[in-house]
């Protein structure tokens, strides 16, 4: 078998997974046809990388195809690919082929629209929005010149009219001044930059990776002072390089906050921390009330336990006690472990909703989520810290 005929029946095997999942978007059909015409490994650099459960390690195409494409298609339809570190950590990827349909469908594209593509990185969702929109229309944003230049060249063998120009969209108005139709974010923002929404017409729509929860799309009002909109889906997503530093995670992070003081305060508390495990719609609302927190989970024979922080000095520690019951440790200024349990009641008190009944509302001054409408139960985002140098 050769390279190119493996790669054609892996694409073969990727779509029949797309559409026995249902993730081929039925009020899209041009994504399918997209991708078919743009597949996803013409956009995959020759170098990937995977983790081998201690560090990421190379694997370099011309010295192993297979395991290159083995790679590539690893994960299906619902794994990124990583295509590039920095400092020993994932910096930019190929996004998983569910996700990118899903965000393309939420971005309602039609032939003619202008859109502005925000993190080119390998340029295949410029690709595709380009393949919809038309030649031309789609200019694409990258902060890193070394990854504009590769997409660059992957969109002219694929005989695109798409522009890529280097910088930092987040900061900053679309390339050229004028405003777009769409706007298209791959890389994940806590706030959404108001310049982002300055730059879309009114009526048009917004699709971003919100503080690595998933996406939102937004509907810019008809008077251009705001824009609001439901969440669309639950992914990962590679932060904004030029943002602040995410909050570490892992429970080396966790030990660097808790240190060796000990508790200022512990109490009983009548709480199975099993749905912290598993439900994930949980997890999204209190992400979304505490969203300055990181929350960890562990099972041992006496039951799930947990471990939060804030990357700061506030921590909480939930210690099974095997009878339905967690004894509570806390520490620092805050008192971290009783927010998230306030949290937890008031998504309970909700009805606990699901993550689809949330939305995000941006206005020039202020921004904040919601659940169930624009006018309902609302929690405050936080606007954008001052950037890394």
């Amino acid at each position: 078998m050769t390279g190119g005929e493996d790669l054609a029946g892996r694409r073969t095997r990727l779509d029949a997974a797309m559409e026995r999942e249902g993730a081929w978007p039925a009020g899209s059909p041009w994504v399918r046809e997209a991708v078919a015409a743009l597949p996803r490994d013409l956009f995959a650099p020759e170098r990937l990388w995977r983790w081998d459960g201690r560090a990421y390690v190379p694997l370099d195409r011309a010295a192993d195809q297979q395991g290159w494409a083995d790679e590539l298609f690893a994960g299906g339809i619902h794994d990124a690919a990583v295509t590039q570190l920095e400092g020993g950590l994932p910096s930019s990827s190929l996004s998983a082929p569910s996700v990118v349909a899903d965000m393309l469908d939420s971005l309602r594209l039609e032939p003619g629209h202008r859109v502005w593509d925000i993190g080119t990185g390998q340029g295949w969702t410029a690709a595709l929005a380009a393949w919809r929109a038309g030649p031309g229309l789609v200019v694409s944003s990258e902060v890193d010149e070394d990854l504009a230049a590769l997409a660059r060249r992957r969109l002219a063998v694929a005989g695109l009219t798409v522009e890529v120009v280097t910088g930092n969209a987040t900061g900053g108005g679309v390339p050229g001044g004028s405003p777009v139709d769409r706007i298209h974010a791959t890389y994940a923002v806590e706030a959404l930059p108001w310049a982002w929404v300055d730059a879309v017409r009114p009526g048009g729509r917004i699709v971003y990776p919100w503080g690595l929860l998933g996406h939102v799309a937004l509907t810019v009002a008809d008077d251009g002072k705001s824009a609001t909109g439901w969440v669309q889906g639950l992914a990962q997503f590679m932060a904004d390089r030029t943002g602040p530093a995410p909050t570490p995670t892992g429970h080396a992070a966790y030990t660097a906050v808790r240190g060796t003081a000990d508790p200022d305060t512990e109490r009983v508390l009548k709480r199975d921390l099993s749905p912290l495990e598993s439900d994930w719609d949980l997890r999204f609302a209190l992400r979304v009330a505490v969203p300055d927190t990181t929350l960890l989970t562990g099972r041992d024979d006496d039951g799930v336990n947990a471990w939060i922080h804030d990357g700061d000095r506030s921590w909480a520690a939930f210690t099974a006690r095997g009878d339905g019951s967690v004894l509570l440790f806390q520490g620092g200024p805050r008192r971290i472990g009783d927010e998230v349990m306030s949290a937890w009641s008031r998504w309970e008190e909700l009805g606990r909703p699901d993550r689809y009944d949330y939305g995000v509302t941006v206005t020039p001054d202020s921004q904040w989520a919601w659940q169930g409408s624009p006018d309902g139960p609302r929690w405050p985002i936080a606007q954008p810290a001052p950037a890394r140098s």
